[in-house]
């Protein structure tokens, strides 16, 4: 078998590898999509994945070798971001992540791009990773889903309650990464997680979780999701409901895992063979 980190796979018969645009509308938005279609007739698992607030890194570079080992992947842009209509809020990215679930898993879509949407996975970074684990758990029919680096709003909304320096520095860095970005200001997305709280908790999905692959990668340089906050808190926690399928890994990066990308590509790949690979193929 071909290494999908550093070959490209063999001519498969049936259909070539593609790359598609793909548009799907959330909200009375149109939102535009890159689609990554493996070569083969299929059916192919599919990989969502979830970009994080603003977007600077989208992942294409993991979309790109998801393909490579036989997954198609989506990665799109949330409505108010990077030129697309409507305006950005945390609630609009949860609301589009599940509309862009569900378009994939309407009939006529699985089957013009031979999706298998019973192997439907969604994985995200920092914001997406709040994302996927929120649409992974109001969607039983997500069949694994992982976290990167991921923000847990419900904690950081109760560092803002409690401490007003904590909300000064959210309320500091977000409106420095609005320029991507329309329809927000960083009070109002302070406001808005504040006024979420505990809905928004990631700790309280663990019973909606518990019957499926969960993967969670906590980025130990990193200051915007520090591993004690962020990660080593929610990993006890689906530890003890339990969450049976949980795996978990730290890696000595920054948030944005810019030297740790074969690492991050690896894991996520082995990841999704142990729980989407199709033992009949």
């Amino acid at each position: 078998m071909s290494d999908p980190l550093i070959t490209d796979p063999f001519a498969a018969l049936g259909p070539a590898a593609r790359t598609v645009p793909m548009t799907f509308h959330s909200a009375g938005a149109t939102l535009l999509g890159v689609l990554h279609l493996p070569a083969g007739p299929g059916p192919h698992p599919v990989v969502v994945l979830l970009h994080g607030f603003p977007g600077n890194e989208r992942n294409f570079d993991l979309a790109q070798a998801l393909r490579r080992a036989g997954y198609a992947t989506l990665v799109f842009h949330y409505r108010g971001s990077w030129g697309m209509g409507g305006s950005w809020s945390w609630a609009h990215v949860l609301e589009d992540s599940a509309h862009v679930v569900a378009h994939l898993r309407e009939p006529e879509v699985a089957t013009a791009h031979a999706f298998d949407t019973d192997r439907l996975a969604v994985i995200g970074h920092s914001t997406g990773g709040f994302a996927a684990l929120m649409t992974a758990a109001a969607d039983p029919g997500v069949a694994a889903v992982g976290s990167v680096a991921g923000f847990d709003f419900g904690t950081a909304a109760a560092a803002c309650r409690s401490d007003p320096a904590a909300r000064a520095a959210y309320l500091d860095d977000w409106a420095s990464e609005l320029l991507p970005l329309r329809g927000t200001n960083a009070q109002a997305l302070v406001t808005e997680m504040e006024e979420a709280g505990d809905a928004w908790s990631l700790a309280r999905l663990a019973p909606r979780l518990a019957t499926r692959p969960v993967l969670l990668i906590g980025t130990s340089r990193d200051t915007v999701t520090p591993v004690g906050v962020h990660h080593w808190p929610l990993v006890d926690t689906y530890l003890a409901h339990p969450v049976p399928g949980l795996e978990h890994d730290v890696f000595r990066t920054d948030h944005a895992l810019s030297d740790h990308r074969v690492a991050l590509a690896r894991t996520v790949i082995a990841f999704l063979d142990r729980h989407l690979k199709d033992a009949t193929r």
